[in-house]
């Protein structure tokens, strides 16, 4: 790949990964696949960033981040899966029209209810993290260009 599409395709992906954190509070029970196509196009992009190198590459430090926003992702999708789960029982109990099901539908449904509240959580604390560390990334910056004058 030349030098020209090789920054095309880290510039797209770039772009692409951030709209896709954008959208990620979104999510529903639904898009389990697409919280792992997050997750890994976070990775792809960061391993992009350290091999590319330049003004946009990242310290090291970020790579925790980084692990933990990948691990972030792969409780979201762990906690969907379960919800998908769950749903499926629901729909069944419902469908089976007998009364102990129905009535265990009532269980079922609060875990459904909290375990959105777990992803609801677990997106409100990886955007505080992702914008802690841009905002990190930024004072490195005008740190380091305070230190080069």
């Amino acid at each position: 790949m030349d030098d020209g599409s090789h920054a095309d395709h880290h510039n797209n992906l770039h772009r692409r990964t951030t709209q896709t954190l954008t959208r990620a509070h979104a999510l529903t029970t639904t898009d389990c696949n697409t919280t792992t196509t997050t997750a890994n196009l976070v990775n792809h992009s960061y391993m992009e960033e350290k091999e590319g190198a330049g003004d946009e590459s990242f310290d090291g430090g970020s790579s925790q981040m980084w692990t933990a926003f990948t691990d972030s992702f792969q409780q979201v999708q762990s906690v969907l899966d379960r919800n998908r789960v769950l749903i499926q029982q629901v729909n069944d109990n419902h469908q089976s029209k007998i009364h102990d099901n129905l009535i265990k539908n009532v269980s079922l449904i609060q875990e459904i209810n909290g375990n959105i509240n777990k992803v609801v959580s677990l997106y409100s604390a990886l955007s505080v993290n992702f914008s802690n560390m841009c905002q990190q990334q930024i004072s490195g910056k005008e740190e380091a260009g305070k230190s080069d004058s």
